[in-house]
């Protein structure tokens, strides 16, 4: 009678060959399984349209305004934004090259020099992408701060104290 000897190894890597195997079997038979759904591309569209609304609503996030009140942080905000879309433009990302200016004019004192300035010295297709960013980031901007409460002048204030008119006022 004739025997062989089967090692531990030769066991071990035929039992491995088989595990392998099987794993493969079963990914080609899900993967199969999966694309035959029929919401398969519509599942796909909705995971990918909410990936990019979490990834714009993360970006909102990062570059959250200053308190309006602080003249120094409103004042670094706007170099840091200024800095950050240049960067970005001398890599080329002109998307977020644009919002980062866009958030700089909103905060500058003198926007109307500042989209000048801007005019001269970006490309006009990249000028254009920032007014046309303008308008949607000023709305924006409208909905995250609360309305003011018109502050009423102290009590030692000895002025007069000016207040709307109505129209029944005006001879």
């Amino acid at each position: 009678m004739i025997t062989t000897e089967v090692s531990k190894t030769a066991i071990s890597a035929a039992a491995a060959g088989i595990a392998g195997l099987c794993f493969v079997g079963y990914c080609f038979y899900f993967d199969r399984k999966r694309r035959s759904d029929p919401n398969f591309k519509s599942n796909l569209r909705k995971k990918r349209l909410l990936a990019k609304e979490h990834e714009l609503a993360a970006r909102a996030a990062k570059s959250a305004f200053p308190d309006f009140t602080d003249q120094q942080a409103v004042q670094r905000f706007f170099l840091q934004e200024v800095q950050m879309g240049e960067s970005y433009l001398e890599q080329g990302d002109a998307a977020r090259g644009v919002e980062h200016l866009a958030n700089a004019v909103v905060v500058c004192g003198q926007p109307t020099e500042l989209l000048n300035v801007l005019q001269r010295t970006l490309p006009d297709p990249v000028f254009d992408m920032l007014i046309k960013k303008l308008p949607e980031l000023g709305k924006n901007l409208m909905r995250r701060q609360p309305p003011q409460q018109p502050q009423q002048p102290p009590s030692s204030f000895g002025g007069p104290v000016i207040s709307e008119l109505d129209v029944s006022d005006v001879e």
